[in-house]
């Protein structure tokens, strides 16, 4: 389950996937050491899971409710390091973006100085020349 959980942060960190975006998903679950023994053939199936929830009434609310519960504590930063890196990937991170890790970060408890180092790496891994 807690795959599943952070599959559905990394689902949630933008609404509306690129392509750098999906391609940073693919790369983080298949070199990540919190995803070594997730199947791989269920991304497919979890997305459109995680779709279907925040297509319902509250859906984000939910979401991030499932996550944090699922989540041991221990994995909070990872999956807000997820999430960085997804909104991140397309180099330019958008108001309604940094909203939702604002709302990710709180209802995870990142403590500030924490969330400030992962996104300066997030956004220091997608820089370009």
């Amino acid at each position: 389950m807690e795959h599943t959980a952070l599959i559905y942060m990394m689902s949630a960190a933008d609404s509306d996937m690129t392509d750098n975006e999906l391609a940073v998903i693919g790369d983080l679950i298949r070199t990540l050491p919190a995803f070594d023994e997730f199947n791989s053939e269920l991304l497919p199936e979890l997305a459109a899971n995680c779709a279907e929830i925040l297509n319902q009434e509250d859906g984000l609310e939910t979401l991030l409710g499932l996550i944090n519960d699922t989540l041991p504590e221990r994995l909070h930063e990872t999956a807000y390091l997820l999430a960085c890196d997804v909104a991140a990937a397309d180099g330019e991170v958008q108001q309604e973006e940094l909203r939702l890790l604002e709302l990710i970060r709180h209802r995870l408890d990142v403590d500030r100085l924490s969330a400030a180092a992962i996104e300066r790496a997030a956004r220091a891994r997608f820089q370009t020349l």
